[in-house]
């Protein structure tokens, strides 16, 4: 806060000098002392007398009120109702953003000055006709730099978590999306309150701005300009505070923005919170052994060639206390189906056929809006991928927990702040106190993760979705990540579905794995034994892609899959990997199976499955 002093301190000199102004013991500044015009600086006139004799220092206090006031008054009265606009536009899209951005550019076609002219000569000058006219001029500024903000925000995990928490339009797009974007906005006002001032000066010489006799620093420069080769300090005196009042509100502003966001802001010392009391485990799972039984999931997106289904028939099964691991390559439905089970779809997207059964009595396909914002959270929860885009940056951490807490519990602040701390503890976050009362970017990428977990695990779900949670980690954290999610999945009884396009890491925390490519899922079973007998062409080119074919340093390059995956629009009517596949017979071009129990607990769409892992050597789990 102390880097706000010295352009705050100036600020507030030139806004105090200019209301105290009727107080001040100065001249009147329409007082006119003909027998001393022109006069010099003395200690009658401090900083001399104009053309008519009145007091040049009272006349520059004086104009500072209409200057300030122009300036100010336009910028708030922009900036109001252009952020309005462009947060309410960008949220709401379709007809707000049509009418928002469009009468924008209405404005945007007049050359901005002749814009300010043309209204001052229809309606006359004033200091209200110039609040008018520059509100207007600068409206488009505010209205496209919070509509590019919001485009920015309105789609990352943090704010649709806002959305599935039960928060409303108006609290998301003012608690969540508009802190986020109000660093912009305030390097935008001190632009805008610079150029007002300035432009309020400029249409004043020109005559068409503040009407005489009032004062203004725009009218003091006009009668500057007319004796200074008498005079010269006539003009040096409105100048100077035309340049030390722009240069106040540049620095005041960027400053502003820095404390107000807290990846600019300095580091401050963190204040104890209250000590933590014991963490209550979860729910108890029940002895129904079956947690989530999903059967034929198909999501369909409309696109102007007409709908995709970017998943396709995807059944599984997950038991409590089960992790069931969703592995394939990019753009093969893992995530969509994570999205789907918790009602996170995207509008475009929607569930056209298929059931979720949820602890064998709710279909989590079929819930509205309402029952599953009850089930998230304190049934169902999801870990993402990007911790600092599911994370709000202006929002400390512990504050973004806690309303994860208080969304299914009703405690005090002080229970609150105690869970909190424990959860963080829980993680192994060191120094949790203190990190509750960090920001996302105080923290490394293992911290904003384990972070990421306290939060879902926070109201005691029995069910946890992680969509690559440890991507962007490198090989020591993630192995921290996945043994903290091993040990709270032991200690809570949590079922889990672990996303994942890794195979070393589906071998080392999962129990049963389903393998998926273009939408479908291809193989399904228990890891240890597809790792050594895949029963699925798709499936063993995956294993091949991770495994060396030597061993020591004869090992050659991991063999890579022809090919690329089919596009959704365009895919094959037979098997959708026989494009790719070095084993494909003539039937795969036109056959197309269900996923078929090919074996106890295994289940697979090659019809040639049983031949193809008896014509190929096994892969051991632990090479992979």
């Amino acid at each position: 806060m102390r880097r706000l002093l010295m352009p705050g301190g100036m600020i507030l000199l030139i806004l105090a000098a200019a209301l105290a102004a009727p107080v001040l013991p100065l001249p009147a500044p329409l007082a006119m002392d003909i027998m001393h015009r022109l006069a010099p600086p003395s200690v009658a006139h401090w900083l001399g007398t104009d053309e008519f004799g009145r007091d040049e220092l009272s006349r520059l206090i004086w104009g500072a009120r209409a200057s300030l006031a122009v300036a100010g008054g336009s910028t708030a009265i922009a900036a109001a109702i252009g952020t309005s606009l462009g947060v309410i536009g960008g949220y709401l899209r379709g007809l707000p953003a049509f009418l928002a951005i469009r009468a924008m550019d209405v404005v945007l076609c007049f050359p901005p000055l002749l814009l300010a002219v043309l209204i001052v000569t229809l309606v006359g000058p004033g200091i209200v006709t110039l609040i008018v006219a520059l509100s207007i001029l600068f409206l488009p500024g505010f209205t496209r730099l919070a509509y590019a903000g919001v485009l920015q925000t309105r789609n990352l995990d943090y704010v649709e978590a806002q959305r599935v928490l039960g928060a409303g339009r108006a609290r998301i797009m003012l608690r969540t999306i508009l802190p986020n974007i109000a660093g912009p906005i305030l390097v935008q006002a001190s632009l805008t309150a610079a150029a007002a001032v300035v432009l309020e000066a400029g249409l004043s010489f020109l005559g068409l701005g503040v009407v005489p006799p009032t004062p203004s620093w725009g009218l003091m420069v006009r009668s500057a300009r007319e004796v200074m080769g008498q005079a010269p300090l006539l003009l040096l005196w409105p100048c100077l505070a035309l340049s030390l009042t722009i240069l106040a509100l540049n620095l005041l502003c960027d400053r502003l923005r820095d404390a107000l966001d807290p990846q600019t802001a300095p580091r401050r010392r963190r204040r104890t919170m209250a000590a933590a009391r014991p963490l209550a485990g979860a729910a108890a799972t029940d002895g129904d052994a079956t947690l989530l039984a999903v059967d034929g999931l198909t999501v369909e997106i409309a696109t102007p060639r007409g709908p995709i289904r970017p998943v396709r028939d995807v059944s599984f099964s997950l038991g409590a206390g089960e992790t069931l691991a969703i592995v394939g390559e990019s753009g093969s439905g893992k995530s969509v189906t994570g999205l789907a089970l918790l009602g996170l779809l995207p509008g475009a997207a929607r569930v056209s056929h298929g059931a979720a059964v949820y602890a064998g009595t709710t279909d989590l396909l079929r819930c509205q809006e309402a029952s599953l914002r009850a089930l998230r959270g304190s049934h169902l929860a999801m870990v993402f991928q990007d911790p600092m885009s599911a994370l709000n940056p202006v929002h400390r951490v512990g504050d973004q927990i806690a309303e994860a807490i208080l969304a299914h519990a009703r405690l005090d602040a002080k229970a609150v702040r105690a869970r909190v701390v424990a959860l963080l503890r829980r993680v192994g976050i060191p120094a949790p106190v203190a990190r509750a009362r960090a920001f996302p970017h105080e923290m490394s990428g293992g911290m904003r993760q384990r972070a990421m977990i306290a939060m879902a695990i926070a109201a005691g779900p029995r069910l946890l979705i992680a969509d690559e949670p440890t991507t962007a980690l490198d090989v020591t954290i993630e192995a921290q990540v996945l043994d903290l999610l091993a040990a709270l999945q032991r200690s809570e009884g949590l079922g889990m579905i672990f996303i994942t396009h890794s195979l070393p890491v589906v071998a080392r925390i999962a129990d049963r794995v389903a393998v998926m490519y273009a939408g479908e899922v291809l193989e399904q079973g228990p890891v240890a034994e597809i790792f050594a007998r895949p029963l699925h062409p798709y499936t063993r080119a995956l294993l091949d892609s991770m495994v060396p074919e030597g061993d020591g340093a004869e090992a050659g390059l991991p063999a890579g899959i022809a090919g690329n995956v089919p596009s959704l629009l365009d895919l094959p009517p037979g098997c959708s990997f026989a494009p790719r596949c070095a084993l494909r017979r003539p039937a795969c071009e036109t056959l197309r199976l269900p996923l078929n129990e090919v074996a106890p607990g295994r289940f697979s769409r090659c019809p040639y499955g049983r031949e193809i892992a008896a014509m190929a050597a096994p892969i051991p789990a632990a090479r992979a």
